[in-house]
This record gives structure tokens, sequence and C-alpha cells, in this order.
């Protein structure tokens, strides 16, 4: 798998051709999500086994469509980007732990780590384009409930890597991430390991409540950085489960605050 390309920074680089590549590849993604739901999973459930065994199915095919869809988009000149530590995502029991500043964060998560459940938005259920996939990829919808956080503890439990964002929607430009409860209650109650994944996008694009024509007036990098495990049983061993929850929590905010700090740094000092 190619993980890595150049970046581009040449002022308003093919600006008008960036322009409808991005909008060919919303139409392609919305194509290619109803072709999934009326053409590719009626036929995949014609294929022997379970309800287990269709959703890996499924999120095999979602996983790697949406990696041809990212490589789709570099190839047309919309993004570049480097991801660091792939290969250790995707790992039984797994709770990958993500921030979320751009819309595709989770196309770029899901086509890495292929046979991943995860969690997204309820809204999302509901949407013509993409309720196909997410129900027959058996992904959990984010409705806050305790049901939720218990399926997506049991999800864990059974051995299935777990894709979560904690900030639960995405955090505009040039704010710190701030991360709900959530995920670390569900890894304290069902993961084997955490792995944090700093997602940093330049310049931002596709950000909350941002058009998707409003694209930035250079190429955009994303590069993602798989870090070191952390072992939620060192936490939990820490005092009762609201105790070892919060402090999880502060632990894995001030960590990805240092990190997204870091990759600032070394975006903006200038090269030897």
């Amino acid at each position: 798998m190619e993980l890595a390309t150049a970046r581009v920074n040449r002022p308003r680089d093919a600006y008008p051709w960036r322009l409808l590549a991005t909008a060919l590849s919303f139409v392609l993604f919305g194509v290619g999500s109803l072709c999934l739901r009326v053409l590719v999973f009626p036929l995949l459930a014609c294929l022997p086994g379970g309800v287990e065994r269709h959703q890996r199915r499924a999120r095999r095919t979602i996983g790697w469509l949406f990696w041809r869809f990212i490589r789709f988009m570099r190839a047309s000149g919309v993004l570049t980007y480097e991801v660091v530590g792939a290969e250790r995502l995707g790992r039984p029991g797994q709770l990958i732990i993500a921030n979320h500043p751009s819309l595709i964060d989770v196309v770029f998560l899901i086509g890495l780590a292929r046979n991943a459940n995860c969690v997204v938005k309820q809204s999302l259920f509901d949407n013509p384009f993409t309720r196909g996939p997410v129900r027959e990829a058996g992904y959990i919808g984010n409705d806050g409930s305790m049901q939720m956080l218990e399926t997506a503890s049991a999800t864990l439990r059974q051995g299935q890597p777990l894709i979560i964002f904690p900030e639960g929607t995405r955090t505009p430009p040039g704010q710190a991430p701030a991360f709900h409860r959530g995920a670390a209650a569900i890894a304290l109650r069902g993961a084997k390991i955490i792995t944090p994944v700093t997602i940093s996008v330049r310049p931002s694009t596709l950000t909350k409540h941002e058009p998707w024509y409003r694209i930035p007036h250079r190429r955009v990098h994303f590069r993602l950085h798989a870090g070191s495990d952390i072992d939620p049983a060192s936490f939990a061993a820490l005092g009762p489960a609201p105790v070892a929850s919060r402090r999880l929590n502060d632990y894995l905010h001030q960590y990805f605050i240092k990190e997204l700090a870091e990759d600032e740094r070394s975006t903006a000092r200038p090269a030897p």
C-alpha cells in the first residue's frame, strides 16, 4: 500500500482544476454509495455465511473502496497525504482514537483499517447516500446513549477493532480538540489496546459548516500518525470506573494537544 506522497505548496495550485476535481469526488462518493446499496451488497448477501461474516465482507469492501477513493483524490490533484504507522492499525480488540479536523478523516481510517468497526454520526443512518453502507457494515450510531457505549464495548470484547472520534464532531481550525469521556469509558470496558492517531490537515479544508466548494488556494496535505499503544488496564487500576475514565480522557486530551502542537511547529519550521 502506498502511504506517502510529496507535498505540493505552489500558490493557487491548479485552483480551477482542483475545484472541478473536488466536485467530481463528491459525485463519485455519492454514486458509489448508492451502487453499494443497490448492487454490491445484495450480491454479497447471496454468499454463504451469517450476519457477522456478511458484516466483515461489507467492511472490507467499504475499506477497499474508501482507499481507492483517497487515491483518486490524490491522482486528480485534490490532496496529498502521508501515513505513519498504518501497519499497526486494525488489530483485534484495538480502539483507534483520532481527532477530527476534516470531513474525510473517517474515509482515511476505514481505508487503512479495513476490518474495523466504527462509531459514526447517527444522522448517517438517515442519509440516503450513506445509510446502506453503514447498516450493512454494522457500524455503531453515536446517539449518546448507554446502549451505544455497551455496544461499542462489546464489539471490542469480541475482538473487533473499533474507530472512534472522541470530539464527536469536527473541531474548527485553530481550536484545541475537546474530548467527550465516552471514548475513555468504552476503552476501559472493552479495549485490549488503545492506539491514538493524530490527523493534521494543511491547509484546513472540509471543516464543520464549510461547503465543499470553498477549497483552499493550494493543494491540501493530510498527515496521519499512529502513536504508541496505550494499555487501558494501567488506567483501570487507578480507581473506580468514573475516576479511571476521567484520568484516561485527560491523558488522551493532553496527548493530542501536545502531538498536534508539535506537528504544527514542525510544519512551520523552515527547511534547512
